[in-house]
């Protein structure tokens, strides 16, 4: 909320920045007169109090300054949103049973069991050679 705040703050104080310094007359003009017979010996000119327009433009330039600085620190202040599917999942309670029946016993494991007459090759075995007519190898080829 206070990021929001600051943020459209920032811009318009920038927009008010330009609209000040396209307001303002140029001073390139000015510099020109001190080469050649001007009233002074300093290469812009003699110059005067500041107007309005240049003093409101510091002020300006100050508060963008302040601005841009408090919007660098509320960055790092954010953290990232969360994400439900980021977080952990939750397992269901258990139901609690009656206090006179006993419980069920506990299922030894959740996985599917291997049929337990399926062959299998021990550890240290090698795997069957490829038979010449699968197309493996170098075989020649009739």
């Amino acid at each position: 909320m206070l990021h929001n705040i600051v943020l459209v703050v920032h811009i318009i104080v920038a927009g008010m920045i330009i609209g000040l310094v396209l307001l303002q007359r140029g001073k390139g003009a000015e510099a020109g007169t001190g080469f050649g017979a001007g009233a002074s010996g300093t290469v812009f000119g003699a110059r005067g109090s500041a107007n309005f327009l240049s003093r409101a433009t510091g002020v300006l330039a100050t508060v963008f300054f302040i601005t841009s600085l408090t919007l660098a620190y509320l960055s790092t202040q954010r953290t990232a949103p969360t994400s439900l599917l980021d977080a952990p999942a939750q397992t269901a309670p258990t139901p609690q049973a009656p206090s006179g029946a006993t419980p069920a016993p506990p299922a030894a494991t959740d996985l599917p069991q291997l049929p337990s007459d399926a062959g299998s090759a021990p550890a240290g075995d090698a795997p069957p050679p490829a038979s010449p007519d699968s197309g493996g190898g170098n075989a020649p080829r009739n």
